[in-house]
């Protein structure tokens, strides 16, 4: 195809749902070229997904509403396009992989459009093990999806719409549950299949840095269903349009800003590999002499504790063996490594969902064996990684009261915990929302929510960032940490990185089921060994800090630790 006609051409569309009073999108002129590779960024609810939903036809087909401009896709209006149509042109990979399965395990899911196009069995099954292969996937391809991670659900999904032979690749958030040397990849292989075969790749993540890890052709910004900006990442990186829109910047990035450096487009700042650093180095070292900051730590008491622990879900198979370690009381601790490390299953072993089959887990010295579901949640609150396996309300409001209805508190109290908690998780706007009107990112809030209002002596959070724009992400984190503070311990499970930086004091890295260590999270992401084998990924501070000269990166790395929370008050 002909590079210079646009692949993709929107002229003055619009787009309003029917349940909504106002458009979602207003007045979109763009144009997408063939082999293009495109990044869409943008606060929740700026218009992105939407955007995607009108690319790969979920909008008019799935999602009604009113549609004013065109839209063309190769040429041919898509007002004249069924959606078998549409899916021979755009392939997607969803923001929830789960509404994304239809297959009985791994392998079907990734099948089922080359069954539907009758391909031959033992073509199929090479090319399934070909693309399975890629996404680290193969020994699991007889797994049911319940078995599978949100991780490895989710390289599924990357793998069923890679298998396709289309013109347009459209991932919607395809970082969201990956740990970060598997969305590292997961990167590497969409830039593979973008320069290997020349398709239009078009990514909407909120994970901007870590996309910029491969070349893209531009980024475009949206905010209010509009979008305001659309310029390559060495321009983007030099302006303000991602401080004004709420979009975290790189890392490496704000260092630099904090030192006093200027960047400027021909330092080609889009990626910590490109940028010129000549000059900086000096700057950087008279910043980390200025950076240090005494900071509370956490108490010595011991507020949770598991010793010896160790579970299987069927014989043979063990997912934790042998696992000790302490949570002292005020303390916000991550929990990371990599898709499958056994992370979500220590969580539900602690909020006893599931029994251990060697060792104890111990609450504020005592052995919690023997207590119900029911009782530790009296002083545990887990906010699930999947949302929709919690949210049992039709309404917001209602959900996020629910808690509080079954424990007997009704009336004022009951309604400004609810209200507070809406606030701080900035759905307050739409508490009378149908629950079935809001995208993943909002469930997740949701069921955030949902446990805050509780005020649990332990609140553990698995992925509590997933799929959130930087304002809402720095919204919960700043309350977090202010429940922190009042002697709440907050464990996060997590796979961002930025997040296990910023504000926790230390991180529990496990692998294969084992734990790795315990440690700093400025050593665990400074140590080669711990990162290879837990499936994390250098911060581009640390690379950051080799590329300048600095001799030892750990202290670096913690400077920038110690003054982000200063800068933040913490």
């Amino acid at each position: 195809m002909d590079k210079r006609m646009p692949v993709v051409s929107f002229r003055d569309y619009s787009f309003q749902y029917h349940s909504q009073a106002e458009p979602t999108l207003h007045d979109i002129n763009l144009d997408i070229y063939a082999g293009e590779k495109i990044l869409i960024v943008g606060p929740s609810g700026s218009g992105k997904s939407t955007l995607g939903h009108c690319l790969n036809g979920l909008i008019p087909f799935a999602y009604q509403g009113e549609i004013t401009g065109t839209l063309e896709i190769a040429g041919e209006t898509v007002a004249n396009q069924t959606i078998f149509d549409r899916s021979k042109r755009v392939g997607t990979v969803l923001q929830d992989p789960d509404g994304q399965f239809v297959g009985l395990t791994a392998g079907e899911d990734i099948a089922f459009s080359l069954e539907n196009d009758c391909v031959a069995v033992d073509e199929m099954r090479e090319r399934v093990r070909d693309v399975a292969a890629m996404v680290d996937m193969e020994d699991q391809l007889r797994f049911s999806p319940y078995e599978l991670s949100g991780g490895q659900k989710q390289r599924t999904a990357l793998a069923g719409v890679m298998i396709n032979h289309v013109d347009i690749l459209l991932f919607d958030e395809p970082l969201a549950n990956l740990d970060p040397a598997t969305g590292k990849t997961a990167i590497e292989i969409i830039d593979d299949i973008h320069r290997d075969s020349g398709k239009t790749i078009i990514i909407i993540e909120h994970r901007l840095e870590d996309v910029l890890h491969r070349h893209v052709d531009r980024v475009l910004v949206m905010n209010d269903g509009r979008i305001i900006a659309d310029m390559d990442a060495d321009t983007l990186l030099c302006s303000t349009v991602l401080v004004e829109n709420g979009i975290r910047e790189p890392l490496y990035t704000t260092v630099l800003k904090y030192a006093g450096v200027e960047l400027t487009p021909d330092m080609h700042p889009g990626s910590i590999d490109t940028i010129a650093l000549d000059g900086c180095k000096d700057k950087l070292a008279s910043w980390m002499q200025q950076a240090d900051r005494t900071l509370p730590m956490a108490s010595d008491h011991v507020i949770l504790s598991m010793k010896e622990l160790g579970f299987s879900y069927e014989a043979g198979r063990k997912v934790l063996s042998d696992v000790n370690f302490e949570i002292f009381k005020g303390e916000m601790i991550s929990i990371v490594g990599r898709n499958g490390a056994g992370k979500s299953t220590m969580t539900k072993l602690l909020c006893g969902f599931e029994k251990p089959d060697e060792g104890r887990i111990c609450y504020d010295g005592k052995d919690i064996a023997d207590q119900t579901i029911r009782e530790r949640a009296e002083y545990i609150g887990l906010v699930m990684q999947n949302p929709n396996q919690m949210i049992s309300e039709t309404m917001i409001a209602k959900e996020v009261g629910l808690g509080l209805k079954l424990r007997g508190i009704t009336g004022e109290e009951a309604e400004g915990r609810i209200e507070k908690a809406l606030k701080i998780c900035g759905l307050y706007p739409f508490r009378d929302w149908p629950i079935s009107a809001l995208s993943f990112g909002q469930k997740k809030r949701v069921t955030v929510a949902s446990m805050l209002v509780l005020n649990p002596n332990i609140l553990v959070l698995d992925e509590p960032t997933a799929g959130q724009d930087y304002r809402h992400y720095t919204e919960i984190m700043k309350f977090l940490v202010e429940l922190n503070q009042q002697g709440v311990t907050v464990v996060l499970i997590t796979h961002d990185m930025h997040l296990m930086l910023e504000y926790t004091h230390r991180a529990i890295v496990l692998s294969a089921g084992k734990l790795l260590c315990t440690a700093p999270a400025s050593q665990v992401l400074t140590d080669s060994d711990v990162i290879e084998e837990a499936n994390l990924k250098e911060t581009s501070l640390y690379q950051l800090a080799k590329r300048c000269g600095i001799k030892d990166a750990t202290a670096f790395v913690q400077c920038f630790i110690d003054h982000e929370r200063w800068v933040r008050q913490i």
